[in-house]
């Protein structure tokens, strides 16, 4: 053991595992600092750092290269009792060279793993101690689905692990059955769950439609198809007490859940905070403040001191990440690429913004402090009225007031050269403590 590791025996290290289809990679969030951009009008990003913009090197702790080591293609990903699983996933050919791999279609699936080349395995990795979460060889086969997952979805709920099949690279592959099922960690079983009916046919992306996005919210998982047929999107649901799919129809306006929790955006709820919600709108974040009855309004604010300005102009960006790292404390993720300077090589190069950041509710910033507003003002007379509109009207009642003190612990950009040839897509991030032993 190195005499640094020596000195950190037994001394918590706060680590982002970040998934993507080929790798895992722990980020050291420690190290992560506050970079300022003052002028961001004169910034060019381009494949070399400069005098007016920096972009840093990730302060990676550990890379897993789980494809180049036989592991599965798209596997997806749950932590768990300080175990991380892996999912399913597509086995490349074997041979095929991994500057192929980013292009699995091209490359095609070793068919005698699993089933045709589509993983039912599920593997576990221990990440209590320090050799466990470095060590491929401690990577073990844990248990089997009832059926091979492609770039499965993997949500817990209540306590379960729900897997559901997602779309395979090679468009022929039809997928097998069940598409989609349950896990119970307590009893170790694996149970099957309705085949959902935009899998028509057991195949997830045919020629009539294809399966856009979901995201849950509380025992309900919400799904986004798009017909190819007549050019209209589709929202289905599934509610994991009721155990049967719902077709909801066309329009986002007539789902039963407000916009910001619809499989268009990304978000998590903040550690602590039962009401106040972080998500993604196009490349900005923002907060919500989830009202406690229908007559208050829904409030949201704008995560300005986090936000990663120069996105909105010279980035090309994937759908971003919102990650939980504690109470009260949360972490945004935007990968992108940027066109490197003119004559450079790569002509694009990957690049991540990441800001970490401490969420406080503001005193008046709850439900119930907007009720007691609206109470006083409909049992004063005229005169307290008056007194008191002014001050109601920029306070508790404008849901343009700020609700969220934001103090930011870190944000900047950083170049992605752990990703190698694949494309800036993280799949999943969760965070851990991991203990030295």
């Amino acid at each position: 053991m190195k005499k640094t590791e020596m000195a950190l025996e037994g001394q918590p290290k706060p680590l982002l595992w970040v998934a993507t289809p080929q790798r895992l990679i722990a980020i050291d969030i420690s190290k992560l600092k506050i970079n300022h951009y003052e002028d961001t009008s004169k910034l060019k990003i381009n494949h070399y750092e400069s005098r007016d913009f920096e972009i840093h090197s990730l302060p990676v702790f550990r890379m897993l290269n789980l494809v180049e080591n036989e592991f599965p293609f798209g596997m997806r990903f749950f932590i768990r009792d300080s175990k991380l699983y892996m999912v399913g996933g597509e086995k490349p050919r074997r041979g095929a060279s991994p500057k192929l791999y980013p292009h699995l279609k091209n490359v095609g699936h070793d068919e005698l793993f699993g089933d045709r080349g589509l993983s039912p395995y599920v593997y576990v990795l221990d990440l209590t101690g320090l050799d466990s979460s470095t060590d491929l060889e401690l990577l073990k086969h844990h248990t089997s689905m009832l059926a091979a997952k492609p770039t499965p979805i993997v949500e817990e709920i209540e306590g379960k692990i729900y897997v559901r099949s997602g779309t395979p690279s090679q468009s022929y592959c039809l997928l097998p059955k069940p598409t989609f099922e349950v896990y119970d960690p307590l009893i170790e079983q694996w149970k099957p769950l309705p085949e959902p009916s935009f899998y028509r046919e057991g195949c997830s992306n045919c020629q009539e439609f294809k399966v856009i996005d979901h995201s849950v919210l509380g025992t309900t998982i919400y799904v986004l198809t798009f017909n190819l047929m007549d050019n209209f999107y589709h929202y289905y649901s599934y509610n994991v007490n009721e155990g049967n799919w719902k077709f909801l129809g066309e329009s986002e306006d007539k789902l039963p859940v407000p916009y910001h929790f619809t499989p268009t955006f990304t978000g998590k709820f903040v550690l602590g905070y039962n009401d106040i919600y972080i998500f993604f709108l196009g490349d900005i974040p923002y907060a919500t403040l989830i009202p406690s009855n229908d007559r208050s309004p829904t409030r949201y604010q704008a995560l300005n001191e986090v936000d990663g300005a120069l996105y909105h102009r010279q980035v090309t960006s994937y759908s971003g990440l919102v990650v939980q790292l504690g109470e009260h404390e949360m972490c945004i993720m935007k990968p992108g690429l940027v066109q490197a300077k003119e004559g450079s090589l790569p002509p694009c190069h990957s690049i991540l913004y990441m800001a970490t950041f401490k969420v406080e509710k503001l005193l008046h910033s709850s439900s119930s402090a907007q009720d007691r507003g609206r109470k006083q003002l409909r049992t004063a007379d005229a005169s307290d009225v008056s007194k008191t509109s002014s001050h109601h009207d920029n306070d508790v009642n404008d849901i343009r007031a700020p609700f969220l003190s934001i103090t930011c612990l870190s944000k900047g950009f950083y170049y992605l050269d752990e990703w190698g040839l694949e494309a800036s897509y993280i799949c999943s991030a969760f965070f851990h403590q991991l203990i030295w032993t």
